[in-house]
């Protein structure tokens, strides 16, 4: 069983077998006045890429937390999921991409992962985080 600290791009397999699962996620960005913002979303782990993605709208408030955060290297944040005694984070820096191969990157490995095609949503982004820390037990 993996524990953590756990490194991002090189993890163990069961660390990311686990994140292969089928698990609801949370993301956590910070508000502008520095609160976390805690929201249920669906995430996908690319280790070899160094990223974790959500797809979500443009209009969503975990974007708008982003954009305000974000400076040149974006904003912190971190994505969770929780099974039992096997929990795993993923932290880094997270920044907004709307480029359409981007976001079809995203939709194809949530598609992967949760086993259904996302409903068509033209104002779709994706945040992605440049992981630099992971910490769990898989």
């Amino acid at each position: 069983m993996a524990t953590y600290p756990v490194n991002p791009r090189d993890p163990d397999p069961a660390y990311l077998d686990f994140w292969r699962e089928r698990h609801l996620c949370t993301l956590t960005t910070l508000r502008p006045d520095g609160t976390p913002h805690v929201v249920p979303v669906g995430v996908t782990y690319d280790p070899e890429a160094g990223l974790a993605r959500v797809i979500t709208d443009k209009a969503s408030t975990k974007v708008a937390n982003v954009l305000a955060a974000a400076g040149p290297e974006g904003a912190r944040a971190a994505v969770c999921q929780v099974d039992g005694r096997r929990w795993a984070t993923l932290e880094g820096r997270a920044s907004v991409r709307t480029e359409p191969a981007r976001i079809a990157e995203a939709e194809r490995r949530y598609a992967e992962r949760y086993t259904r095609v996302p409903s068509p949503n033209p104002s779709r982004v994706v945040i992605e985080i440049e992981l630099t820390s992971a910490m769990g037990r898989g």
